[in-house]
């Protein structure tokens, strides 16, 4: 069974899977595009903000370096001390009588006036290197400066002269401070609308998966759960389906938007400089293949956890079903040591995705840290060259360090795909899954079944020629009251499964009132019959619900009538709530005698053509037993029924009692007339005899 499955995850991975997945999101295509185009507007927004701080930098906070003129009033809004000055000029063209200029030396500003512009343009060639012509005579409120022959003198600027000064400057970084605000106001309010909205997406995806899901489980045959553990099924409709929640509620659109953040952070630093993206940039393509080749690692890591997490799951759903068993013959130790062997295969799995971790990110922050010294490296050396301006390094800083953001967070949404990719495999496994009892489109529909039931020449086995039938024929007309008789694993139980086509037949046929089971619809078939059986199956919920099996046709009248019918309201009407008691999972707060009388209650209620009891008598004691043949008479009338007991007593009154001996129908008869054939039966009716005395 594994291999089967193994080789059907690896051909759904190789062909179809990702497309597969993708159809779940189709529905939601306009909220995918609405995200989409948010996370581009984030993405932009990203890109766009280190340029404000770069030009507040390099237009405003290192922008003390601009000279100013002396000019007229109606030139100039900036009055220094009652002269007017403006700095909208070009050095290089510019003829003013009297130029001045700001100084930043040893922490502090000074302003010289009244320069020329020769002594303008000495000063802005000397800024960066002050120290060599700095006077030893100045003072703390003056500094002077040697300008060859000239002996250039600046005056201490106090914090009110400096703000007078440098007006513009500081209105410019109010305009971009407030530009930046706002930019990070949107950010948030895209960023927030679109989590919203792919968080919703992704929780609807989920949802029309899980259901799809369940209502596939619902149509398999019986033979699927006959060799599929249930906790591996409902792995596959709980933790499988939600590895899948990411994929649709932030990876898809994420992947593209990180690209793309990617795409414009290069595109920008490229623009900026060439040269300087090409030596600062040069560990970008091995960040790029250390991600490629870890991402190999990650799929093989997830897979085998997605794996081990369905072993410990069905592991559990066992041995937790299977508790009281395993308490009687006192095998919790036992039972331990394999919990303990299951869980530390998938401890050991978890281990070996935390190790490829502990080994990737280390290493790109690395990467990312010598990136960033690179950055430090060549940008000081341009600034101090001139080629640069300090706004420049600030923004390959911060791109550079947005970069490797994407590129991490890339990787984690590829382990997020690769998680759900295998989830996903899991999934289509499940759904991939044929339903081998096919309805044939143009079913025959038929008003009401009278009950008349026939095999002829039927051969059913289980697994390949291990035939558990072999060429078995009889009719039960309707009304009949049929029982079948036999050893153990002689056949009795698949007959009654066959009826109902909860496997089909290999060669012969079956029918109906004359028409083949195969040419009526599942439903209406089923519906014509119910099942008692020896183990009876009790939802959470209470008694009515119980009864009523979601079955809204059936009124509470029909079932109170339904109850008492079967003598079932003796034990409902001492219950504290009655019909609206609570029952827990298996009805474990009932005995089995009263969930065998809610079973015959469940069965009444829906009134169908056919009754089925498979050792439904089996489970209960002697008072109860009495309370149901009284009514099993009415259970039982008008209706074909068909039973099967090992207890013999239980089935002396049937019309027809046929015996099943090694798949084949032996004996048939009345009870009288098989103990006068001297064979099969007398023997089986005198060895229960024998051992009841």
């Amino acid at each position: 069974m594994a291999k089967i499955e193994k080789e059907q995850v690896i051909t759904a991975y190789k062909g179809r899977l990702f497309r597969r997945l993708l159809r779940y999101g189709r529905p939601y295509t306009s909220n995918f595009i609405i995200a989409f185009i948010l996370v581009l507007a984030v993405t932009a927004l990203t890109l766009y903000q280190p340029t404000l701080v770069a030009r507040a930098i390099d237009e405003n906070i290192e922008n003390y370096g601009r000279p100013y003129a002396v000019t007229a009033q109606d030139q100039s809004q900036l009055n220094y001390h009652g002269v007017w000055l403006t700095r909208d000029f070009d050095l290089e063209t510019a003829d003013y009588e009297s130029y001045g200029q700001i100084v930043y030396y040893d922490e502090h500003y000074y302003y010289f006036a009244g320069l020329s512009r020769s002594d303008v343009q000495f000063l802005q060639d000397r800024l960066s290197t002050l120290n060599e012509v700095v006077s030893q005579n100045s003072s703390a409120d003056r500094l002077q400066i040697n300008a060859g022959e000239n002996l250039l003198e600046g005056t201490l600027l106090s914090r009110e002269d400096l703000e007078v000064l440098r007006k513009d400057d500081i209105n410019g970084i109010l305009r971009i401070g407030l530009t930046y605000a706002l930019s990070i106001l949107i950010y948030a309010l895209c960023n927030i609308t679109q989590a919203f909205l792919l968080q919703k997406t992704g929780q609807a995806v989920v949802y029309d998966i899980r259901n799809e899901l369940f209502e596939h489980t619902h149509s398999l045959p019986l033979r699927f759960f006959d060799t599929h553990p249930v906790g591996q099924t409902v792995t596959r409709i709980t933790n499988d389906v939600e590895a899948l929640s990411r994929l649709f509620s932030d990876v898809l659109v994420s992947v593209v938007a990180n690209v793309a953040r990617i795409i414009g952070y290069l595109v920008v630093l490229f623009c900026i400089s060439v040269t300087m993206s090409v030596r600062t940039l040069v560990l970008i393509p091995l960040v790029f293949v250390l991600t490629a080749v870890f991402q190999v690692l990650f799929r093989k890591a997830y897979r085998l956890i997605r794996t081990k997490v369905s072993g410990l799951n069905t592991f559990l759903s066992e041995h937790i079903s299977g508790m009281k068993l395993i308490q009687l013959f006192a095998r919790e130790d036992h039972k331990y040591d394999q919990l303990k062997d299951t869980t530390a295969d998938l401890y050991r799995s978890r281990m070996r995705e935390l190790m490829y971790y502990s080994i990737y990110r280390p290493v790109v922050s690395l990467l990312y840290t010598l990136s960033v010294v690179l950055v430090l490296f060549r940008g000081s050396a341009g600034v101090l060259a001139g080629g640069i301006t300090i706004g420049i390094v600030y923004i390959f800083i911060d791109y550079v360090q947005a970069l490797f953001e994407p590129i991490q967070q890339l990787t984690e949404q590829f382990s997020s795909l690769q998680n759900a990719l295998a989830s996903g495999e899991k999934i289509f496994t499940l759904l991939d899954q044929k339903n081998t009892i096919e309805e044939k489109p143009d079913f025959t529909s038929v008003e009401k079944f009278k009950g008349k039931i026939e095999f002829r020449n039927v051969w059913f086995a289980y697994e390949e020629d291990d035939y558990v039938l072999r060429d078995v024929s009889f009719v039960i007309n309707p009304g009949e009251k049929v029982a079948f008789v036999g050893a153990t694993g002689a056949g009795k139980s698949s007959i009654l499964n066959l009826i109902g086509r909860y496997y089909d037949i290999q060669k012969g046929e079956i029918l109906i009132d004359d028409i083949n089971i195969k040419d009526l619809s599942l439903k209406q078939l089923r519906q014509a019959i119910a099942q008692v059986q020896q183990d009876v199956f009790i939802f959470t919920g209470d008694i009515k619900s119980n009864i009523r099996l979601l079955n809204q046709e059936i009124s509470d009248e029909q079932i109170v009538e339904a109850a008492q019918t079967v003598n079932a309201d003796h034990f409902i009407e001492s219950l504290p709530h009655k019909y609206d008691e609570p029952v827990s999972e298996r009805g474990a707060t009932l005995s089995a005698g009263q969930r065998q009388l809610l079973s015959f209650a469940r069965t009444l209620a829906v009134d169908p053509a056919i009754l089925v009891m498979d050792e439904a008598t089996a489970n209960i004691d002697t008072e109860t037993e009495q309370l149901i043949q009284k009514a099993l008479k009415t259970l039982m009338e008008g209706r074909t029924t068909i039973m099967v007991a090992h207890r013999l007593s239980t089935i002396q009154h049937a019309d027809n009692i046929m015996v099943i001996h090694k798949g084949k129908l032996r004996e048939s008869g009345t009870h009288q007339q098989l103990l006068a054939q001297n064979g099969i039966y007398k023997k089986l009716y005198e060895l229960q005899l024998y051992s009841n005395n």
